[in-house]
C-alpha cells in the first residue's frame, strides 16, 4: 500500500505537530504540500518534509487552486477563524480532511463544513485528539462493557494550569474571542466533546457560569509594570514570563509554549521576544477578554446529566474525572482508572498506558498519533469508521459547546439545536 499523500495548510504549532507523525511513519504518510503564510515558517517546514519548491505555496487558496496538487488529504491547522473556508473547499475538490478542533468560531460555519463533507462524500476527521487516547480508549471500554452499570452522571474537571492559561488566554493567540474564538470552544470544546464521546448520548441542554475575574488591570499589583522585563514586582508573581520561558530554555525544552515565543533558541533572541512580543507582558495589561474560570451543566438524551469545569488556577495536568453508574464508580486522573463495585465492595486499578504528557507538548497523552494513525488509516483503505471525531458526533458537542456560552451570556438553560431547526419538546426525567 503506497502512503497516503497529504498537504498541510497552516504549518504552525499544532500543524507541525501532526506532521512530525508522518516523519517517523513515511511508510504510513508523507506531506508532499504546504501552505503557509509566514515564509520562514513555510521554508522550514518545507525543508523537515522535503517538499518540492512548485508545492510551497503561501496560501490555502493557491494549494487548493493548483492542477498539480497530487494529494488524497489535507490537514488544516490554520487559526480558528480560517477553518471553515479552506475546509469547505478542499470537500468540493474531493479530498478528505483532517481539521483541527474547533470546527469553525460559528454554529453556522460549523453546519455548512459538515454539510460540504457530506455533499462531496469525503471523510472528515476533527481533531478532538482527547477520543484517541489510549486513556480514553480503556475508559470508553470500561463504561460499554457495563464495569459501572449504566451511566447516570459525570464529573469533569479541566485544570488549565496557571501558566498555561497566562500564555496561550491571557498574552497568547486565544486571549480575545474576536482573533479567536471564546475560551469554551477554543480550549474546552475538547471536554465537551470528551463527555459526549464517553457517555455515548447527544447532548440536549445546558447551561453555565463563568467570566473574567482575576486577569484584569484592577488586579495589577502596586509598581507593576507593563512587560515583565521591566517589572519590580515580577520575581514574585506566579505568571513571570521570564521564569516560564526562561527554565524551558535552560533545561533545552525546545517544544511548545517555548517554540511559540521564539524559533530562535538563545538567551539573546528570548529577550528579544519578551521584550518586544506578545509574551512578554504583564498578564494584567494585555488586551485578553476570555475566561479564566467556567462551569457547564449539562444533560443527555435519556437523561444522564454531566457538570464540567475549567480553571486556570491550578498547576495543571491531566483532566480529572467521575463517572457514577448504577452498580460502579469510575475515578479517572489520566494516568490511572479506578473501577469501584458497589457489589463487591472491591476497587479495581487499570492501567492506561498512556502516552506522554496531558498538553499539546506532550502529544496529549497519544492522541495526537493516535488521531493520525486513524485518519490515515482511514484514508488508506475507505473504512470510515476507523474515524472516531467524525462530523456527525463532533457536530452535537460543538453546538453543546455554543449553547453553553449563550447560556453562560443569558444565564437561561438552553436547548441544543441545529441553527435555523425547530425545538424539539423537552423531555421530562422525572423528579
Amino acid at each position: 500500500m503506497q502512503p497516503v499523500r497529504l498537504a498541510l495548510i497552516g504549518a504552525g504549532d499544532r500543524g507541525n505537530a501532526y506532521s512530525r507523525w508522518a516523519l517517523a511513519h513515511p511508510d504510513r504518510a508523507r506531506v508532499v504540500a504546504v501552505a503557509e503564510p509566514d515564509a520562514e515558517r513555510r521554508e522550514r517546514f518545507a525543508r523537515d518534509h522535503d517538499i518540492a519548491p512548485a508545492a510551497q505555496h503561501p496560501g490555502w487558496a493557491e494549494l487548493l487552486a493548483d492542477p498539480a496538487l497530487d494529494v488524497d488529504a489535507v490537514l488544516i491547522a490554520t487559526q480558528d477563524s480560517g477553518h471553515a473556508a479552506p475546509a469547505i473547499a478542499a470537500a468540493r475538490r474531493g479530498l478528505h480532511i483532517m481539521l483541527e478542533k474547533p470546527l469553525a468560531p460559528t454554529p453556522e460555519e460549523c453546519v455548512r463544513i459538515v454539510d460540504a463533507v457530506a455533499e462531496a462524500g469525503v471523510m472528515l476527521a476533527v481533531c478532538h485528539v482527547l477520543r484517541y487516547a489510549p486513556y480514553t480508549r480503556l475508559v470508553k471500554s470500561l463504561l460499554d462493557g457495563g464495569a459501572i452499570g449504566e451511566v447516570m452522571s459525570v464529573q469533569h474537571h479541566e485544570p488549565v494550569g496557571f501558566w498555561h492559561q497566562a500564555h496561550s488566554f491571557v498574552r497568547g493567540n486565544w486571549r480575545r474571542e474576536d482573533l479567536s474564538s471564546f475560551m469554551l470552544l477554543a480550549k474546552s470544546c475538547h471536554d465537551i466533546d470528551w463527555l459526549q464521546h464517553v457517555v455515548g448520548r447527544d447532548i440536549t441542554r445546558v447551561s453555565s457560569f463563568g467570566g473574567l475575574r482575576h486577569f484584569r488591570p484592577e488586579h495589577r499589583p502596586e509598581g507593576a509594570a507593563d512587560r515583565c522585563l521591566d517589572c519590580a514586582v515580577e520575581p514574585g508573581c506566579p505568571y513571570s514570563a521570564p521564569r516560564l520561558y526562561r527554565d524551558r530554555l535552560a533545561r533545552g525544552d525546545h517544544g511548545w509554549p517555548l517554540s511559540v515565543v521564539t524559533p530562535v533558541f538563545t538567551e539573546e533572541a528570548l529577550t528579544a521576544a519578551l521584550r518586544e512580543g506578545p509574551y512578554g507582558r504583564c498578564v494584567y495589561a494585555c488586551d485578553n477578554d476570555v475566561v479564566d474560570h467556567q462551569v457547564v451543566a449539562m444533560e443527555f438524551a435519556g437523561g444522564v446529566s454531566a457538570v464540567f469545569t475549567m480553571n486556570a488556577f491550578n498547576t495543571g495536568g491531566h483532566r480529572r474525572t467521575r463517572i457514577f453508574g448504577t452498580r460502579g464508580e469510575l475515578v479517572c486522573e489520566g494516568t490511572a482508572i479506578t473501577v469501584h463495585d458497589f457489589v463487591t465492595g472491591t476497587a479495581t486499578s487499570h492501567d492506561p498506558a498512556t502516552a506522554g504528557g496531558a498538553d499539546a507538548a506532550g502529544g496529549h497523552g497519544g492522541g495526537d498519533a493516535g488521531l493520525m494513525d486513524a485518519f490515515t488509516a482511514a484514508v488508506a483503505t475507505g473504512e470510515r469508521d476507523r474515524i472516531l471525531s467524525g462530523p456527525a458526533a463532533t457536530l452535537n458537542s460543538h453546538l453543546a459547546t455554543f449553547a453553553a456560552e449563550q447560556a453562560r451570556h443569558e444565564g437561561a438553560v438552553i436547548t441544543v439545536r441545529r441553527p435555523g431547526s425547530t425545538p424539539a419538546p423537552t423531555p421530562s426525567f422525572g423528579g
